[in-house]
């Protein structure tokens, strides 16, 4: 099945979520996902908006929550969204956000576990499998626009990745 097809069976528009990544120098903070959709998996922090919160708001809160830092600049990088054929439910799109300037220390909460990696050796076997896709293209510079279709057991069966100017969302 390809995404074009797939799209015209549920409803639009997908929910949104955050997923924010510290930058610092040539460093990347991803976080252990500990519990919930995602665990086991390095990441970005992030998460769905509570209600009567806009999606900035989102970012900024769940940095806070998931490991302890307030960011004070954020950049949207990329706009992903997500199609997952065996459960609808888990299909959303999510705002990607880089920031280079925060205060406090990233730690570890019950949620998750920070950790710095190079921005070329990142750990993307023990990431989602989009990750590799897009996430070196972002950290290179460009801002992304892209699709996936994943099937059961994560697997990718149809992804679109464009570079663009200006993403809206």
């Amino acid at each position: 099945m390809d995404i074009v097809k797939f799209k015209k069976k549920i409803e639009q528009p997908l929910r949104q979520a955050t997923l924010c990544f510290l930058i610092r120098d040539n460093e990347v903070l991803l976080a252990m996902k500990k519990r919930g959709f995602g665990k086991g998996r390095w990441n970005g922090v992030g998460g769905k908006p509570n209600s009567g919160e806009n999606i900035n708001q989102t970012a900024l809160r769940e940095t806070q929550e998931e490991i302890d830092v307030a960011l004070k600049d954020i950049e949207v990088r990329a706009v992903l969204d997500f199609y997952f054929s065996h459960n609808k439910e888990w299909s959303q799109q999510v705002i990607v956000y880089f920031a280079k300037k925060w205060e406090g220390m990233p730690r570890e909460t019950e949620e998750m576990k920070p950790q710095w990696y190079k921005k070329d050796s990142l750990p993307f076997d023990d990431m989602w499998p989009d990750d590799k896709h897009w996430l070196p293209q972002v950290l290179g510079g460009s801002r992304v626009r892209a699709e996936f279709l994943f099937g059961e057991n994560d697997t990718i069966m149809d992804f679109n990745v464009k570079k663009v100017e200006s993403l809206d969302y």
